[in-house]
């Protein structure tokens, strides 16, 4: 087992879970919405987490280290993928260019009660993709998602060059 390598791919699964649960979280416990472009920012989180976790598997029982070594690249490939979204949709909310004209959210609140179906719909408004909910240090959730998506990106492929 290299422990570069299980290394990288540990540290790799634990940002992506942090990542997408700080995401889940502020929708969840926090109450905001996503628009689309945020969901689909999670894409390659959810495709990636798994993918990390079978190489820190593979790391374990010491299959071959360039098995590993792919498996970390993909998820450099992955996060290069949600670099892009996350630049894509911090571009659309600072009016560098347009975003889809479908933007808003998929999912709304739930209700419990069916007498209120009818108003909770009316009441409950998506957010649009070109209005971030909040700014934390000048940026939103899609800058910050940049940041991380970068972040893991160099780690990966990094990682992924590393000989045994």
């Amino acid at each position: 087992m290299s422990s570069t390598h299980f290394r990288t791919a540990l540290f790799l699964l634990a940002a992506m879970i942090v990542t997408v649960g700080s995401a889940l979280a502020f929708q969840y416990v926090g109450g905001y919405l996503p628009c689309k472009l945020c969901l689909e920012q999670r894409y390659p989180y959810y495709a990636g987490i798994p993918l990390m976790a079978l190489a820190v598997v593979a790391s374990l029982l010491r299959w071959p280290s360039g098995l590993t070594r792919l498996l970390i690249a993909l998820g450099g490939i992955l996060m290069l993928i949600g670099l892009g979204l996350a630049i894509f949709h911090a571009g659309v909310e600072w009016k560098f260019w347009a975003g889809p004209t479908d933007c808003t959210a998929v999912a709304m609140s739930i209700t419990t009660d069916a007498g209120n179906l009818l108003s909770d719909l009316n009441a409950v408004h998506p957010p649009a993709c070109d209005t971030a909910a909040l700014r934390v240090l000048g940026l939103s959730f899609a800058g910050w998602n940049a940041i991380a998506s970068l972040i893991l990106v160099v780690v990966a492929f990094r990682g992924a060059m590393r000989r045994g």
